[in-house]
C-alpha cells in the first residue's frame, strides 16, 4: 500500500509506494478516508517525542470499516490494565500506544486499529470535515468541560477567555457558546484570528498585549511563559486556568502568586466516552465542525509546511483514495 513515513527527525515525511499492509493482530483494519494534520504531528516530526522510526503519523483519522461503515478512530490507545484505563482515562495511561505516535497512524491507505472499541461510528457526519474532531476537537471539548460547572455557578456575567484563537481555540469558542452562558473572549496577537473568532461567536476579541479583561476562566491553548503570565494577571479569585498548549511555559506558583483559591490545571486529549458525546453534539450542532482545507495525502510534507507557517484559516485535512 501507499503510505507517508517519517524516517528521520527534522526531515520531511516522504511517500512510500510499497509499504507492507497493516496486520490486524486481533484488532481491525480500516480503509482510511481522511486524516487531519495536527500541530502534534509537527512536534513528533521534530523529535520532541521519543518514538521509534520509521513511523506513519496521523491521529485525526476517519475511515471505512466493513461492518460499522464510516468511523472515527479514537487514537489514545491505553494499556487496558492500569487504574487510568480502568477509569476510562486511557489518554493519560503511562503505557499508552497512541495511534500516529507510538503506533502507525492515518497517513496511509489502510490502518490497523488495536480494538473495535476504538472505532466510533460517524453516522451522517462528513468524514473529511469531521476528522479534526478526533484530536483538536476532542482536546478542546475536554478542556471546556472542566470549566462548565464553575461558569454555571457564577451565572450571568461570567467570562471565559480563550488564549490562542487557532484551530483548537476556535473549537473552544464554539463549545463555550453552545454549552454555557458565559461572555466569551478570544485573545490572540493575530488580527486575522481575532476577526475569525468574532465570526464564529466570540463576544469580544482582544490583543493580549493590550491586556486581558478580568475573567472567571482562562483556557490557554498556547502554554508559553507569557500566556501563563497573562492568565495569572486576568483570572479572578476562585477562578480556573486550564493549560492545553504545549509550548512548555513555566510560571511561579504559590500562595500570593495568584488570586485566592484559583484552580490551575492542565488538560490532555479526551476520553473515549467524550468522543461519543462530541460526535453526538456535532450531529445536533453542525456549526462546531470547522471549515477544512484538503490536500491529497501524498502531499503531507507540504501540509506540514503549511501548518508550521500558520498559512491556514481553519484545519488542514489529508484525503486518501481520491476522496
Amino acid at each position: 500500500m501507499r503510505a507517508v513515513l517519517l524516517t528521520e527527525f527534522g526531515a520531511p515525511v516522504r511517500l512510500v509506494e510499497d509499504h507492507p499492509e497493516p496486520a490486524p493482530d486481533g484488532g481491525e483494519v480500516i480503509d482510511v478516508i481522511a486524516c487531519g494534520v495536527c500541530g502534534s504531528d509537527l512536534h513528533i516530526s521534530e523529535g520532541l517525542f521519543p518514538i521509534a522510526l520509521p513511523r506513519i503519523l496521523g491521529h485525526e483519522v476517519t475511515g471505512m470499516h466493513p461492518r460499522l461503515g464510516p468511523v472515527m478512530v479514537y487514537a489514545p490507545w491505553g494499556c487496558g490494565r492500569c487504574d487510568d484505563c480502568r477509569s476510562e482515562l486511557e489518554m493519560i495511561c503511562a503505557d499508552a500506544a497512541e495511534a500516529g505516535i507510538f503506533s502507525d497512524g492515518g497517513y496511509a491507505e489502510r490502518m490497523a486499529v488495536r480494538d473495535a472499541r476504538y472505532l466510533a461510528p460517524l453516522g451522517d457526519l462528513d468524514p473529511v470535515a469531521a476528522s479534526p474532531l478526533a484530536c483538536g476537537g476532542l482536546t478542546a471539548y475536554r478542556a471546556v468541560g472542566h470549566t462548565l460547572d464553575l461558569l454555571r455557578r457564577r451565572g450571568p456575567g461570567a467570562r471565559a477567555t480563550v488564549i490562542g484563537a487557532g484551530g483548537l481555540g476556535q473549537f473552544a469558542i464554539r463549545y463555550l457558546r453552545l454549552l454555557s452562558d458565559a461572555t466569551v473572549v478570544a485573545a490572540d496577537i493575530s488580527a486575522a484570528k481575532r476577526a475569525t473568532a468574532r465570526e464564529i461567536g466570540a463576544h469580544e476579541a482582544v490583543d493580549p498585549g493590550d491586556g486581558i479583561p478580568p475573567t472567571e476562566v482562562v483556557l490557554d491553548f498556547i502554554g508559553a511563559d507569557n500566556t501563563l503570565a497573562q492568565a495569572a494577571g486576568a483570572v479572578r479569585k476562585r477562578g480556573m486556568v486550564v493549560v492545553i498548549g504545549l509550548f512548555g511555559g513555566r510560571i511561579p506558583w504559590g500562595s500570593g502568586a495568584w488570586p485566592h483559591e484559583v484552580q490551575f490545571m492542565n488538560s490532555v486529549w479526551g476520553s473515549r466516552a467524550q468522543l461519543d458525546e462530541l460526535l453526538a453534539l456535532a450531529a445536533r450542532e453542525p456549526s462546531i465542525i470547522q471549515p477544512v482545507e484538503t490536500l491529497p495525502f501524498e502531499r503531507a510534507a507540504e501540509a506540514h509546511a503549511r501548518v508550521r507557517s500558520g498559512d491556514l484559516r481553519g484545519r488542514l485535512v489529508l484525503t486518501v483514495g481520491g476522496v
